[in-house]
């Protein structure tokens, strides 16, 4: 724990000084008539923080997302009252629900004109309270210290989540007690204070686990979100099982690794995914909540498969699958136990599961369809081409950061990632078009010496074009990719599967967002032309500063999508 001088502070100072306190180097936000106290302290500290001014709240929010799911830090953001919280909360819920440690900021009228109708007024703490882990508008300077060192502590503990301060302008403005201004500096990062399993838990985890004939683990978030990733290999290896993940969990192993499955469910899984999973007569599930896209509406593994869970979360065993052992851990504690465990047991030799045979059909048998497709010349452009250039392309150290439409789950299926970690990400908690162009920003700025590559559809191209004047403006070597098609294409292919071809309200007109983007100062290319596709993607690669590329793509709705529902 570290002191601040004994000086006399506002309430503005003191929360530059505790975000200063934890490690905080980049904000994410947007200014506003209340947040007025707190901007001035920003400009007149000497604190190390890099502020940078967004078009929008909820890009805001993404950034400070994604910055925290690549760096392994509290992601924060920032925005004015009124419209500023109600702008800021869509990107506060996806970072809970995905288990994600943002910290949103939000200035707010007087307290001394509540009730008196000021503009922007807003019950902030009823609005966030469904969507963050914890959350509160400080009442005065003398608890501003104490509610942030709350947050933190919130944020990164047990489950991560989401956190929301209220930050009146009043408070900002009145004196608060220096002697109180100190920070956990072990709450920087998530996650803090993880908790190692019960030695028995684990020991009926392997009894169950080296009993079984046809084991699958399936990794979430919670793997990569704990640094879990070589306990996870041990594992694999030492016992030869197979591993799915879901697309969160995507870095677990990296896709090369001889027992990676790849991305099982109804969003990137395939029917030999799909058949590895129902074979498996134990599935475990590490940092895996179980939901519905994973398990394709909780059809595989079919109910009565035994079930080993282990979570940090108590709550996640047991919602959705009868669990035979349940691990209340972090996930490389866990890992890390079960290794240590099976060191112990040398009375009698381990078995082999042939999980690396298992996962090695599963790869083959999704390329066999892959390919032709991504080798296709047919206009319009096949996406499988669009991945089959970017699998050509990446540099070693890329991260993906893709929407939840169109892309996610050609990505989710076929994209080709040779180093385990957080290298990977698309919003899968809530799914909220817009996100990938802002989030890549978050991710840049956590790690600067990667090339960051945006992948959208376009209609969150829609969402989102603002920001490109804010990447301009820093000038951030991202790669932007464009897949237009002129449509809301998973509605689409929604009503194709399910409706019977009735397509209402999704589509419309034609943007050419290479123009859009030359127009914001973005080099930009429009690709028509399926031999283009690579050569254009490798430019934009490779450039120096931001560069886009528009390619247009087959219709979802007209594709070989690897989406279970349609693929039936």
């Amino acid at each position: 724990m570290s002191m601040h001088r004994p000086n006399a502070v506002t309430g503005a100072e003191a929360m530059v000084r505790m975000l200063q306190g934890y490690g905080v180097r980049h904000i994410f936000g947007l200014c506003g008539d209340t947040s007025l106290p707190f901007y001035d302290a920003l400009y007149r500290l000497d604190h190390g923080i890099d502020h940078i001014l967004t078009r929008d709240e909820r890009s805001a929010a993404y950034m400070a997302d994604a910055y925290a799911r690549v760096s392994g830090r509290v992601g924060v953001c920032e925005g004015p009252s009124g419209g500023g919280a109600t702008y800021i909360a869509p990107g506060l819920v996806e970072a809970n629900e995905s288990s994600i440690p943002i910290l949103a900021i939000n200035s707010d009228v007087s307290t001394t004109s509540a009730g008196r109708y000021p503009l922007t007024e807003l019950d902030q703490a009823a609005l966030f309270r469904p969507l963050t882990k914890w959350n509160a508008v400080i009442p005065s300077a003398d608890m501003l210290p104490r509610l942030v060192r709350a947050a933190f502590r919130a944020m990164t503990t047990g489950r991560p989540g989401a956190a929301h301060l209220g930050l009146p302008i009043d408070v900002q403005k009145a004196p608060a007690p220096e002697g109180e201004i100190w920070w956990e500096a072990g709450h920087a990062r998530f996650p803090a204070w993880p908790a190692a399993p019960d030695p028995a838990a684990v020991e009926a985890a392997l009894d169950r686990l080296l009993a079984a004939e046809r084991p699958l683990l399936v990794c979430g978030g919670g793997v990569v979100n704990s640094g879990g990733e070589a306990e996870l290999a041990r594992l694999a290896e030492r016992l030869d099982l197979a591993v799915a993940t879901t697309i969160s969990g995507r870095g677990s192993l990296a896709d090369t690794h001889p027992n990676m499955v790849g991305v099982v469910g109804s969003n990137g899984g395939v029917v030999a995914t799909r058949d590895v999973v129902e074979a498996a007569d134990v599935v475990v599930f590490i940092g895996c909540r179980a939901g519905s896209v994973t398990t394709e509406r909780w059809r595989f593994p079919a109910p009565g498969t035994d079930i080993i869970h282990i979570d940090a979360d108590p709550m996640v065993i047991g919602a959705s699958y009868r669990t035979q052992v349940a691990v209340v851990a972090d996930a490389r504690l866990a890992l890390a136990a079960m290794n240590a465990a099976l060191a112990r047991r040398t009375g009698t030799p381990l078995p082999r599961f042939g999980g690396g045979d298992l996962a090695q059909a599963a790869r083959l048998a999704k390329h066999a369809a892959f390919k032709p497709l991504a080798d296709s010349l047919e206009r319009p452009i096949r996406p499988e081409r669009v991945v089959a250039a970017l699998n050509a392309c990446l540099p070693d150290d890329a991260v993906v950061v893709a929407d939840p439409g169109t892309p996610c789950p050609y990505l989710s299926a076929f994209l080709v990632m040779d180093k385990p970690g957080r290298r990977f990400i698309s919003n899968r908690a809530h799914g909220a078009l817009g996100y990938s162009l802002s989030a890549a920003v978050g991710a840049h700025y956590a790690r600067p010496a990667a090339k960051c590559i945006s992948v959208m559809g376009d209609g969150s191209f829609g969402f989102t074009a603002g920001e490109l004047e804010t990447i301009v403006r820093k000038q951030l070597p991202i790669a932007f990719i464009v897949v237009a098609n002129a449509t809301y294409g998973w509605i689409k292919a929604g009503q194709r599967s399910g409706f019977g071809g009735r397509y209402f309200s999704v589509d419309f007109s034609a943007t050419d967002h290479a123009a859009v983007a030359r127009a914001f100062g973005v080099p930009a290319e429009r690709v028509e032309d399926p031999e283009q596709v690579l050569p254009a993607i490798r430019r934009a690669v490779e450039a120096g500063g931001p560069a886009l590329v528009d390619i247009a793509c087959q219709p979802l709705h007209e594709a070989h999508a690897p989406v279970s529902e349609w693929i039936a």
